[in-house]
């Protein structure tokens, strides 16, 4: 009996570190309430209304300029063991120069202008782990797992500025003009995203994220001639969270 309790206290003792470095870095002494992570990364405009397909086919411009970094920051709030409601925050703007491809002016030099497409949007999501983000061991430790997949949606508003500004022509005269020609309002948003959290410590996690990007909006009197702009798009985004308790 001797032996047996000992052969059973030592294989105790060694399958719970294994199964602590095979789970996760470490253990925590409760489970976390959520997280906070802040990312960077490549924004994707999909730019398809009809004011991006004037100014690409006029200026010397691409729907591709359109693209960008971009910045933002998540709040996770866990609501179970697999699920949280998440309030999120992006920022993305480009600024690009350009001028009209097959016009110059009377002195035969470029017509120059320059675009600007700002997005900020802002959303309350609710995010489902695929794969468990970690497990409780007894009544004092939590042990994170080393990948947590999640799918997640929000719903919000968008804040967005599309702005021109410099030199265009008149093509009823064929005169050319100084102007600034601004749209800038508001309009709901939604998005849906994959994302994996790889932990890195106890704490500490690299957060991976693709997102896809749903909004269009109407266009300011400047522009009211021109359909609703298209402001969807994809971004691919790696940054750091952190568990909050």
């Amino acid at each position: 009996m001797t032996k047996l309790l000992l052969a059973t206290i030592a294989g105790l003792t060694i399958a719970t570190p294994s199964f602590a470095q095979k789970a996760g870095d470490g253990f925590l002494f409760q489970e976390p309430n959520g997280s906070w992570t802040f990312r960077g990364g490549f924004a994707v405009a999909t730019a398809h209304s009809d004011i991006f397909g004037q100014i690409t086919e006029q200026l010397t411009l691409d729907r591709a300029d359109f693209s960008s970094a971009t910045f933002g920051t998540a709040l996770a709030i866990s609501v179970s063991p697999r699920n949280d409601v998440v309030f999120d925050a992006s920022y993305s703007n480009v600024h690009r120069a350009s001028e009209f491809r097959d016009w110059v002016d009377n002195n035969d030099r470029p017509i120059q202008q320059s675009t600007s497409l700002r997005r900020i949007p802002i959303t309350v999501g609710f995010r489902h782990y695929i794969t468990e983000r970690g497990r409780a061991v007894g009544r004092f430790a939590w042990i994170p797992a080393r990948r947590a997949l999640y799918a997640e949606v929000g719903l919000g508003m968008m804040e967005y500025k599309f702005d021109q500004q410099g030199d265009f022509i008149d093509f009823q005269t064929l005169n050319v003009f100084s102007d600034r020609f601004v749209s800038q309002s508001w309009t709901p948003v939604a998005q849906g995203s994959l994302g994996l959290d790889m932990g890195l410590g106890s704490f500490t996690m690299l957060n991976l994220e693709a997102r896809y990007t749903w909004s269009h909006a109407k266009m300011s009197s400047d522009f009211q001639d021109f359909d609703r702009i298209d402001l969807s798009g994809m971004s691919v985004t790696a940054g750091l969270s952190f568990r909050i308790f």
